[in-house]
């Protein structure tokens, strides 16, 4: 009997977030789907089903609030738990949280998580989410 895998989306146009995230998540059965704007998002969370899906804010062709909002209208991933990650705050000063994205998206994400990532939060809160 195959062991089952938890697969992981990562959403982000950066290659240095994905590379940050694959050796702070990674662990025995854990399966990564990368795609690098919104519009590839969105294809590979309908082809690969994920388990969990983390989000960047600002992407290409269509922006992690877009495609949180078309996940949320789509049966295969209306359930999956979304982390949100946004550098925005640090550059802006203006933060969000994922009440106030509840407020503007219908939905709240399962997590907001401010970039840069400490690696021990984001472990701590993809492993809450799993286990949920």
């Amino acid at each position: 009997m195959a062991e089952e895998t938890t697969k992981i989306l990562i959403a982000d146009d950066e290659p240095d977030v994905h590379e940050f995230l694959h050796v702070a998540l990674e662990r025995e059965g854990v399966t990564f789907v990368d795609a690098a704007d919104g519009e590839e998002a969105l294809i590979k969370a309908a082809e690969e089903t994920p388990d969990l899906i983390i989000l960047d804010v600002q992407m290409p062709k269509k922006d992690g609030f877009g495609v949180f909002a078309e996940l949320q209208k789509q049966d295969t991933t209306q359930d999956t738990p979304v982390i949100m990650l946004t550098g925005v705050g640090e550059r802006t000063g203006v933060g969000f949280s994922a009440e106030d994205m509840g407020q503007y998206l219908g939905k709240e994400p399962a997590a907001y998580i401010e970039k840069p990532v400490d690696p021990e939060k984001i472990r701590a809160v993809v492993d809450s989410l799993l286990q949920a």
